[in-house]
């Protein structure tokens, strides 16, 4: 049985719940509320489900290190299940996208998103597939740190139940017939 890992990303604490740099934990929720199971805890370093789809193994993980050093949960539990880069999908917010935009990639730079840096630098390579969700425009005014520590709008908010649904299926289209098939639909 392969074993796949797909971790979201953002930061644990009630402060940062809903904020718009946790949207890959929420991506993490929603695809395991899909397969009706909950996170365990996994060495201090985060929280885990697991589920079977078409005969894989997937470990949905969400480190709970905060966002920088996001790497330390994935490069660990990777390398305890002998989960290569291969196998390996990463869900982060992105301000390049707008609310409600998804984007799925087969590998490339960080892009200026510090977890997905740290999970490059642990791993040792970039070809590790992310999906990507939008929380942008920034609007002028503010300062980036503080947008993405922001909450989601009213009016933002079914743009990104949207979003997160998308991504759920997107995901479970990447598990059963691969990235490819997963970004022809999605992107």
């Amino acid at each position: 049985m392969q074993r796949f890992l797909i971790a979201g990303l953002g930061n644990p604490g009630t402060q940062y719940e809903k904020t718009r740099h946790n949207a890959g934990f929420m991506v993490a929720d929603a695809l395991a509320a899909a397969h009706g199971v909950s996170f365990q805890p996994w060495q201090k370093l985060g929280e885990y489900a697991k589920i079977s789809v078409n005969d894989k193994e997937v470990f949905i993980v969400k480190p709970m290190t905060y966002m920088n050093l996001s790497g330390q949960m994935v490069s660990n539990l990777a390398r305890f299940y002998k989960i290569p880069a291969s196998n390996i999908l990463v869900c982060f917010d992105d301000l390049s996208l707008k609310i409600g935009d998804i984007r799925l990639r087969p590998s490339g730079s960080a892009g200026g998103q510090k977890g997905m840096k740290n999970i490059i630098e642990l791993l040792g390579t970039d070809k590790i597939a992310r999906l990507r969700v939008g929380i942008g425009p920034k609007p002028e005014r503010f300062d980036t740190a503080n947008f993405v520590l922001s909450k989601f709008t009213k009016e933002e908010t079914p743009l990104l139940a949207r979003a997160l649904e998308r991504a759920e299926q997107a995901l479970e289209l990447y598990l059963k017939d691969g990235l490819e098939r997963a970004m022809n639909q999605f992107n």
